[in-house]
């Protein structure tokens, strides 16, 4: 059954200046989202739920029959998709609600019962792909050709091209009853350090008291002031640190997990797993990490100037994150920054932009501001014929979340799109994709505030955090991907996962991506248990992938033609109807060389090289 897709930003450092965090009671409505498209309230959705558990057995009814004729699989293709649909629906809505206040009582026991349903029908429905799968090459192939099935051709090749994964009805149902209990790691992981974890208050540079939180971490990181950054960073990681081994049993089960599926499944490793719904070669992970490697100058040569423009004697990771430009003036309210936003996007045309403007100013998809429970972070969900909502965590003093609100926005749009021109069963891109859709949308706001200033302190500042992007999008976010390479390849070796050897494992990493001149505060080395992408393995990779894309696509909307703007509305309305790398060559990039990283890399070069002439 599909579930709404939870398109996240990369960075976990999110922000906030309130001095006490609120709760949501005391938010403005105008600053939450809507959620009664979905539905009207609870009680709408209990009874959609109580219907589907009280019909979904009947997708049973279809057991023997799915390879008969054309007509009998269309039949329950349809009736599955109409109970997708559904899920979709309640997901959504109760997921949603638990990202507003991962604390109550309610929303945890809406999740919970859903969760408890989901499984009940995976169980029931466990002998659907592999009734699929077990019918004759020959006969599916004429089941293809029949003109019946011609808008289920996309979706029934994709679930073939997994039949030598696909198990038995019986072994699919086991793993079907132990899907809830294979993940808990990820609610222990949420519950600990969304709801348990108090990093308690620091005095700020006005010498008022203020909360420090998962949101207003780095909001203490862009502080001038190198001591208040120090504190903050040190007193963040003590309660990290007070639940370490917690933490690395939680991320341990996440890895044992990934490799217990690929090994159930057929697969080589738990890498080659996660790559094969997207037909993504291991050969294009590798040379992601190649590349990068091959490009560490660039990057502590950068690490280098930080230092010496911010008067350090030696640079730690706290230094990383305030802005090298003093003076320059960003305090930017959520409204000033939807305006900011639409007008870069501008070279996208009226659709896009009128669409964008209605959603975020009067359809109220986004959820603005941090409230006590509130899930940190921000991310873009939309299910089918329903709103693409928005969490975010906005902060007036960080900059950085203006190019939060693109990045949210360019996938919500990707959705939007997606749903408007594709069937149900074809408009769900994968997130391969989607990290496409989101950072093309931050090039062309970086693009537009560069073109509109004439301060050199501006222009600095605005290099500056666009080395920061592509520094934290591809030279980090790479180092995420090679440590979760290693640590599955470790545990398929049989080699120990515990806390020290994970903690040992990324200090290398480390020490290789910020280099020798850079001082690693020992802390630093269980940031690898604090990461939430690493309880979801193998999506950070695509943030690097994606950005490399988006550099390239934007280049040609922004410097070509109508035809490229075609090409690139193209690729936001093909949503799922093809494979990845095919979807992109077709919009004019072709990751499946490393060209696109290789430029990436070297715009990063050439920013590094301009931002030393401006500040000497």
């Amino acid at each position: 059954m599909k579930l709404p897709a939870f398109f996240s930003k990369q960075e976990d450092e999110n922000t906030s200046a309130a001095r006490t965090v609120p709760l949501r009671a005391d938010v403005p409505l105008a600053d939450t989202w809507d959620l009664t498209s979905l539905y009207a309230d609870v009680t709408a959705w209990q009874t959609d739920f109580d219907a589907v558990r009280a019909d979904y057995s009947r997708i049973a009814d279809f057991k023997g029959c799915l390879g008969r004729s054309a007509q009998d699989l269309l039949t329950a293709l349809e009736s599955e998709k109409n109970l997708s649909l559904k899920i979709e629906r309640l997901y959504g809505y109760a997921s949603l609600q638990n990202a507003e206040d991962g604390s109550s009582a309610d929303f945890l026991a809406r999740m919970a019962q859903l969760q408890s349903l989901l499984t009940l029908i995976a169980e029931a429905a466990a002998f659907f792909e592999p009734e699929i799968q077990a019918i004759d090459d020959t006969d599916f192939a004429a089941l293809l050709a029949d003109p019946l099935l011609s808008p289920w051709k996309t979706r029934l090749e994709k679930m073939r091209r997994f039949k030598p994964h696909i198990l038995s009805e019986a072994e699919e149902r086991l793993l079907a009853l132990g899907h809830a209990a294979l993940s808990g790691h990820r609610e222990t992981f949420a519950q600990l350090t969304n709801v348990d974890m108090k990093f308690g208050t620091l005095r700020d540079e006005h010498d008022h008291e203020v909360e420090l939180s998962q949101s207003s971490f780095s909001s203490f990181l862009n502080k001038r002031d190198s001591i208040l950054r120090k504190t903050a960073f040190h007193q963040f990681y003590r309660e990290f640190g007070d639940h370490q081994f917690t933490l690395a049993s939680a991320l341990s089960s996440s890895v044992k997990k990934d490799v217990f599926q690929a090994r159930a499944r057929h697969y080589p490793s738990a890498l080659e797993a996660a790559l094969f719904s997207d037909r993504i070669p291991v050969s294009i992970y590798d040379s992601l990490i190649a590349s990068v490697r091959a490009n560490f100058a660039p990057l502590q040569r950068y690490y280098d100037l930080r230092r010496r423009v911010l008067g350090l004697d030696e640079i730690h990771h706290y230094d990383t994150y305030v802005p090298m430009v003093e003076g320059v003036q960003t305090n930017t309210t959520f409204d000033e920054a939807i305006t900011l936003v639409l007008d870069s996007l501008q070279p996208l045309g009226g659709e896009y932009v009128s669409t964008l403007e209605q959603g975020l100013r009067r359809g109220r998809w986004c959820d603005r501001y941090e409230t006590k429970g509130k899930r940190s972070g921000a991310f873009s969900s939309g299910s089918y014929g329903n709103p693409p909502y928005i969490l975010m965590n906005y902060k007036p003093d960080v900059f950085s979340d203006v190019y939060t609100l693109a990045h949210e926005a360019g996938h919500s749009m990707h959705t939007w799109y997606a749903q408007n021109t594709q069937t149900y069963q074809d408009y769900d891109y994968p997130i391969f994709l989607a990290e496409v859709a989101s950072t093309f949308n931050e090039e062309l706001l970086t693009h537009h505030l560069l073109e509109r200033t004439t301060d050199p302190k501006m222009r600095a500042y605005l290099l500056n955090r666009q080395i920061d992007d592509l520094r934290g999008t591809i030279y980090r976010q790479t180092m995420f991907a090679e440590f979760e390479k290693i640590a599955h390849a470790m545990e398929e070796a049989g080699e120990a996962l515990t806390l020290d050897s994970m903690k040992t494992t990324y200090h290398a990493l480390l020490e290789a991506y910020f280099g020798p001149r850079f001082t690693l505060d020992p802390e630093l080395d269980i940031e690898c248990l604090r990461i939430p992408h690493f309880y979801n393995a193998f999506y950070v990779y695509k943030y690097a992938t994606g950005i490399s894309a988006a550099v390239a696509l934007s280049q040609k909307v922004l410097h070509g033609n109508a035809t490229h703007l075609d090409a690139y509305l193209g690729f936001l309305k093909s949503g799922g109807s093809e494979y990845p790398l095919e979807t992109l060559q077709r919009a004019g990039v072709d990751l499946s060389t490393p060209a696109p990283v290789d430029a990436a890399l070297a715009l990063f070069s050439r920013r590094v090289e301009e931002l030393e002439t401006l500040l000497g």
